[in-house]
């Protein structure tokens, strides 16, 4: 009987046993269903779309960046497609051992090396960087089959900017560069963030920069299918790019790369206008640099020997060079004493070689007098006399005043950035400029100087050139522009660039007449007479000579006991033809000495280029280099018989294809 009741006990407890695990795996069971009808229900649509983030990756499509070309269409920077070697030092053990690993069967050369350790100071640890740019298909197979011993490392196809003429118009053009920091951040605090993924490139100077949204284009994307390693396996969708508007300029750049070659070893600028529209026909700053150094990173010696070079070849002296105009100066001052009428043109001034103000003597260059002169030939004979007592007369306050409209001492607005100001002098300026109380004053016998373009005065190349454009359009002022249209790659639409409104100065025309037939004197008979002697046109101009030092009243100026640097700048204004200009410059030649010798001789070229279809000769060539021509030497070559590009333009452009990647590496 104990024993059956034992039987019945162990029995109700195994039933309670099997019931309790019933119930656990019930509940368990339950658990499961909840947990997948909140998974496969509540969290459907999240789940769905991590699931197919894991398997597939959405990839940026980097669009061709523009075209920029001439006025005459011809492609001034272009694109081609080229294999990378691409570090991501984030993934890379010892940077060091393996890119010594990697050069076993790839060359990479210390200059490589050299912008790679550039470039990761700039970047981050995970960012990819480049360790070697245009790769040929036969190093490109040599890494795929060592690439498992190389994590961190791969290969990507990317576009290289190229400047196939080198350091012709690089000023103008400017270049691209790797993104930086700075304008990493900019971007991904802009609207433009998503356009910009995938972009490592941006444009850092010129038209790159300023047209930067017009080249660039917009972004695509590919969502791809990859694999459990990450590896792409086929293409799910795609939203192509749309390649950036190809970028037309007003430059022509057969007359840049002769005024580049005019130039020769000398530093200067020159900005030629057409004074009708604005149109900028000639930007040159030498020395030059050339861009491609930057596209792929520039190393550290190449950055060094541009940037402590005595002639500063990275310094845009057209745009941020700021000069004395000196005698250029006397047609604006004229102007200034006709529209103000504080002298009429038939006064006449003793020029007996210097003038006095307050026990002050101010000498005229060379000393030598001119006897009576009016305006008209105080313009040609270039007297500074007369223009001493006439800056006396109006006072510094009235030459500023004239002056401001004409554009001196002001950003003119043209459509590349970095553009300075210079010094445009007045009372107030002078004012808010010196901190000391004893220099904010304004003496009387600081004006003197400022009538002859010197003293205070410190305009830009760009700003002078305007202002004779005016003169030569009647007082009537445009705004010089750079880019004339853009085509849309898709449409292949070309749309023309507004200019904007001209501004009319409201010069009178019998003081305009007066003014720009003294230029045209100054060419006939006066300091330019030699240099247009036999041209095909009737020009109008003004020789100018600069102080690139300041000499003390009692010295006397002499160049050779001066250091280069230190010797006197060659200026020239001019417009042609006279009667109807259709083209207007200034020109400034550093430490060159006199404007008719060094300056006048460019203009007569650039005249006769743009008016006869000419353009020199050899020989004729050799001399303007080296300051030594005059009136064109021998018989000038007919424009349309010269080839493009010229032989040394040919060679670097070959020279830069041989950098790009062997055919079959697109």
């Amino acid at each position: 009987m104990m024993e059956l009741r034992n039987i019945e006990a162990d029995l109700s407890r195994f039933r309670l046993r099997v019931w309790v695990a019933a119930i656990a795996v019930v509940l368990c069971f339950l658990l499961i269903a909840s947990r997948l009808v909140y998974l496969q229900v509540v969290r459907y649509d999240e789940l769905l779309e991590r699931a197919e983030s894991n398997r597939t990756a959405v990839v940026p499509v980097v669009p061709h960046r523009g075209l920029i070309l001439d006025r005459n269409g011809i492609v001034l920077a272009s694109n081609y497609s080229a294999y990378t070697l691409e570090v991501t030092p984030a993934n890379v053990p010892d940077l060091e051992q393996t890119i010594n690993a990697l050069s076993e069967f790839i060359e990479i050369s210390p200059r490589d090396r050299r912008r790679f350790k550039k470039l990761r100071e700039e970047s981050k640890s995970f960012e990819a960087i480049p360790l070697r740019n245009r790769l040929s298909d036969e190093e490109v197979a040599r890494f795929a089959a060592h690439r498992y011993r190389f994590p961190g490392i791969d290969i990507q196809a990317r576009l290289f900017r190229n400047y196939p003429y080198g350091e012709l118009a690089s000023h103008v053009i400017g270049y691209i560069g790797r993104i930086n920091p700075a304008e990493k951040e900019r971007i991904d605090n802009s609207d433009d963030q998503a356009n910009y993924r995938g972009t490592d490139y941006i444009g850092k100077l010129g038209v790159e920069q300023s047209f930067e949204a017009q080249l660039h284009g917009t972004t695509g994307v590919d969502s791809m299918e990859t694999s459990a390693g990450g590896r792409a396996t086929r293409k799910l969708a795609s939203s192509p790019s749309t390649p950036g508007s190809t970028v037309m300029l007003s430059l022509d750049i057969k007359l840049q790369h002769m005024v580049e070659e005019m130039f020769g070893e000398r530093r200067g600028a020159l900005v030629a206008m057409d004074p009708k529209t604005g149109e900028v026909l000639a930007f040159v700053s030498k020395p030059t640099f050339d861009p491609n150094l930057f596209v792929d990173g520039i190393d550290h010696e190449s950055w060094k020997a541009l940037n402590e070079s005595i002639d500063k070849p990275l310094f845009n002296r057209a745009l941020r060079g700021t000069y004395p105009p000196g005698s250029t100066y006397k047609p604006f001052m004229a102007m200034a004493a006709l529209q103000t009428g504080t002298r009429k043109a038939s006064v006449v001034i003793n020029d007996a070689g210097s003038w006095t103000f307050g026990g002050h003597q101010f000498r005229s260059h060379g000393d030598h007098g001119l006897g009576a002169v009016d305006m008209y030939t105080s313009i040609v004979k270039s007297s500074n006399v007369y223009y001493y007592s006439l800056a006396n007369e109006l006072g510094v306050n009235t030459m500023h005043d004239f002056m401001k409209p004409l554009g001196f001492g002001q950003i003119t607005g043209i459509d590349i950035p970095g553009e300075l100001r210079g010094i445009l002098p007045s009372t107030d300026w002078k004012r808010n400029y010196y901190k000391r109380a004893d220099q904010k004053r304004w003496y009387a016998g600081e004006t003197i100087s400022l009538g002859i373009g010197q003293g205070y005065n410190s305009f830009t190349m760009l700003q002078l050139a305007q202002a004779t454009a005016a003169l030569a359009n009647n007082g009537v002022k445009h705004k010089p522009h750079l880019v004339i249209a853009s085509k849309d790659a898709m449409s292949q639409v070309k749309v023309t660039i507004a200019a904007d409104a001209p501004q009319d100065l409201g010069f009178k025309p019998e003081n305009v007449a007066l003014v720009r037939r003294a230029m045209v004197g100054v060419t006939q008979e006066g300091t330019g007479s030699r240099v247009f002697a036999g041209a095909g046109y009737l020009s109008g101009g003004k020789t100018g000579t600069a102080q690139a030092v300041s000499i003390g009243q009692k010295d006397r100026y002499n160049a050779n006991k001066l250091a280069e640097h230190q010797r006197d700048h060659a200026l020239y204004i001019a417009f042609a033809p006279a009667d109807d200009p259709k083209i207007a410059l200034a020109v400034i030649v550093e430490n060159a000495g006199f404007g008719a010798a060094a300056a006048a001789p460019m203009a007569r070229r650039v005249f006769d280029y743009w008016l006869m279809g000419q353009y020199p000769n050899d020989e004729d060539m050799a001399a303007v280099k080296v300051g030594r021509a005059s009136a064109p030497i021998g018989q000038p070559r007919a424009l349309s018989d010269m080839p493009w590009p010229p032989a040394a333009l040919a060679a670097t452009s070959s020279a830069v294809a041989e950098r790009k990647p062997a055919p079959g590496t697109r």
